[in-house]
């Protein structure tokens, strides 16, 4: 670092700039060796610092020499210094110090109020403002001093006009990102993109896109486009089992990619999120349990008067065997029949022998005289 200048106390009016294009750069640090611009071998963003009760604005661009500038007045000592990188090229700098009253000079000096020149515009285009500040000078050599040597009662105000009124040349306004439509397997992410040209200070109006000469920002994007993990896809349920009063119903659960092409095991997919498997149901009261009769038998007489018989179950809906059926509506296992006895008649003795159980009889035919 090396020593340009020191800017006393109550200084106005502060320019410090390069002479020349350089690698090297303007610092500012307090009497008390404490850097406030470009300490500590740190090189600090141009923008305006607020220092010693004033506004350092300090500039840097590409194509132009450095320079650090302040209205002032300063509340403390500040020095100038530069951060050599190479040759010093030369600093220029100019600044207004303090007038102190007191002196035997002061009383033959006279203050006045004037108007600076006028600002830069605040707005390129669609209108800006500009304004000329009231600052306190010494009638004899125009120096800015300390607004105290100036009367406050006869202060002017600030004038002010506006300036760079015409429209401002078509531009794009991109509104902001909306959120992705899916937090994986791909999205997409949706924002407002305008033609828009500014008529005034807060006036602007819409165009058609051709006004625009640049090429149209994208509206459209993906995102998120990482895989999700596996998840559970649980199938059909099956029917009620039983088909009436309360059961329970099932289904299988797997655990698929997210696109539903691939089935891994369960282990890859969190149990603690797992659709159920089974489920209860109800399918109506279920029928009583009814006597169920079943065929009659063959009569046990095989000519004339017999019995026949069948048998009676009580079961439930589904067919198992039930002691819940009323006994007073029991169908009756027996009922009388009734078998038709076939007449055979008898044509010979050997007929006769036959029917009388194998039992030999000797026929005698008998004559009987006329």
């Amino acid at each position: 670092y090396m020593e340009v200048v020191q800017i006393p106390k109550g200084s106005v009016h502060i320019e410090i700039q390069e002479v020349a294009m350089s690698k090297n750069y303007i610092a500012l640090k307090s009497e008390g060796n404490d850097y406030y611009i470009n300490g500590a071998w740190t090189i600090d963003w141009p923008r305006k610092f607020d220092v010693a009760g004033t506004a350092f604005h300090y500039r840097r661009p590409t194509d132009a020499v450095e320079s650090l500038e302040a209205l002032g007045a300063t509340t403390e000592n500040l020095v100038i210094m530069v951060l050599l990188q190479e040759q010093n090229p030369g600093i220029r700098y100019k600044f207004n110090v303090p007038i102190l009253r007191g002196g035997s000079g002061d009383n033959d000096v006279s203050f006045g109020w004037h108007h600076l020149p006028w600002s830069e515009c605040s707005a390129t285009c669609a209108g800006g403002s500009q304004k000329q500040e009231v600052v306190c000078k010494r009638q004899d050599d125009g120096s800015v001093v300390q607004n105290s040597y100036c009367d406050p009662e006869g202060k002017p105000p600030e004038n002010q006009r506006p300036c760079n009124t015409e429209p401002c040349p078509p531009e794009w306004v991109i509104g902001d990102w909306s959120d992705c439509s899916k937090t994986c397997d791909g999205g997409t992410r949706t924002r407002t993109v305008l033609c828009i040209r500014k008529i005034g200070p807060a006036d602007e109006e819409n165009l058609e896109d051709l006004q625009c000469l640049t090429h149209r920002p994208i509206e459209h994007e993906s995102c998120n486009n990482q895989s999700c993990p596996p998840q559970w896809v649980p199938l059909d349920w099956s029917e009620c089992t039983p088909k009436c009063g309360h059961g329970f119903k099932h289904r299988i659960v797997l655990c698929k990619s997210s696109d539903l092409n691939k089935t891994f095991p369960a282990a890859l997919c969190s149990e603690l999120i797992k659709p159920p498997v089974r489920m209860r149901c109800t399918l109506g009261r279920c029928p009583p349990p009814r006597w169920m009769p079943g065929e009659w038998g063959q009569c046990s007489a095989q000519c004339g008067l017999g019995q026949q018989m069948r048998t009676v179950q009580c079961l439930s809906y589904i067919g198992q065997p039930s002691n819940d059926c009323p006994d007073a509506v029991r169908p009756s296992m027996y009922q009388p029949c009734e078998s038709k006895c076939d007449a055979t008649p008898i044509a010979n003795g050997d007929d006769l022998a036959q029917v009388l159980d194998g039992t030999a009889v000797s026929l005698i035919d008998i004559e009987t005289d006329a």
